[in-house]
């Protein structure tokens, strides 16, 4: 496993990291053991940064206590990434955040289902916030009093971003970048290397897509991937990105060939990325560990956009099985 800088948060961390968001019965069912057993996998394999959040699970909370409990034991090897700002959002009784003891109230509910008495990361969870000043109180004062470490934000917005770092205090920022989404390359991962913030890319397989397993007949019918169908816009941006997945096939065979590459191009970036694939079993914890050992070179992130537009032939591409 490859460890780099964590911006300027003072970390080491692991370039691939584990998000637990699908051990909370939102990607569908996972019993207690499996969602344990997941973690402890991906810690063996050298993982040392493990994202959450307050609203991750059904009930929400839910994967912030699982994760709780597999880390009994193994708290000093990990990192703790968790969010605030979105509890009850699904069943529409959303906490307010209208003062600072409110924030502070979110944070230690957090920290009891977590089992600990710190939190290495904390983000707001707001990723179109305007005025982010309660937060950024809330955050420095938690900071102060040493019940977190760093803060940031979890954001795909550059304007967002850059308001939340107005006093140069943002430390990280967690967003949604992969394969499929290109899009912060323009932009957010610029300024964060030119500011020095740490960037944690979210959804790196596009949500399962860059696995290589599903086709234009699969219907997904977990809480998180069911919303693809929500529209016809919906649907067809679902079926554009599968045509997409199709092309990178005829050089990588789905499954681990894919899983190393997508994941791979993703930690390569100048920025020094590094990433939270979400897991259901301790295989997926494992394969997506495996990942995080070595980059691709410029040439090679080249090839696989080319790929994935399909303006490569497959015996145009880099040698895949030499970098799997």
């Amino acid at each position: 496993m490859l460890y780099r800088d964590f911006g300027k948060t003072g970390l080491k961390v692991s370039a691939i990291g584990l998000g637990t968001w699908n051990i909370g019965n939102q990607w569908g069912e996972i019993d207690e053991e499996t969602a344990i057993a997941t973690v402890h996998a991906a810690l063996d394999h050298g993982v040392n940064l493990i994202d959450t959040a307050e609203s991750y699970g059904i009930p929400s909370g839910l994967s912030e206590e699982r994760l709780g409990r597999a880390l009994k034991g193994r708290r000093d090897q990990v990192h703790i990434m968790t969010k605030i700002g979105r509890w009850g959002r699904r069943s529409g009784q959303t906490v307010p955040m209208t003062t600072v003891d409110m924030v502070r109230l979110c944070v230690h509910a957090s920290l009891y289902r977590l089992g600990t008495d710190y939190i290495d990361v904390l983000l707001c969870h707001e990723g179109k916030i305007e005025d982010p000043s309660l937060y950024l109180e809330a955050f420095e004062l938690l900071k102060q009093q040493g019940t977190i470490g760093a803060y940031g934000i979890s954001t795909d917005k550059p304007e967002v971003l850059e308001r939340f770092n107005a006093q140069g205090t943002c430390s990280v920022v967690e967003l949604d970048y992969s394969l499929l989404n290109r899009n912060p390359e323009k932009d957010m991962l610029p300024y964060c290397q030119e500011q020095g913030i740490a960037v944690v890319a979210r959804g790196p397989l596009g949500k399962g897509l860059l696995t290589g397993k599903y086709s234009t007949d699969t219907v997904f019918t977990d809480t998180v991937r069911s919303e693809w169908y929500a529209s016809d816009r919906d649907r067809e941006k679902l079926q554009r990105k599968l045509a997409k997945v199709e092309h990178l096939k005829t050089a990588l065979a789905p499954g681990e060939a894919m899983v190393d590459a997508a994941l791979k191009y993703v930690i390569s970036h100048p920025s020094q990325p590094v990433t939270i694939p979400g897991a259901k079993s301790p295989a997926q914890a494992t394969l997506n560990a495996k990942a995080g050992g070595s980059t691709l070179t410029k040439e090679q992130r080249a090839t696989l956009i080319a790929l994935l537009k399909g303006n490569v032939a497959p015996t145009e591409t880099m040698p895949a099985p030499a970098w799997v």
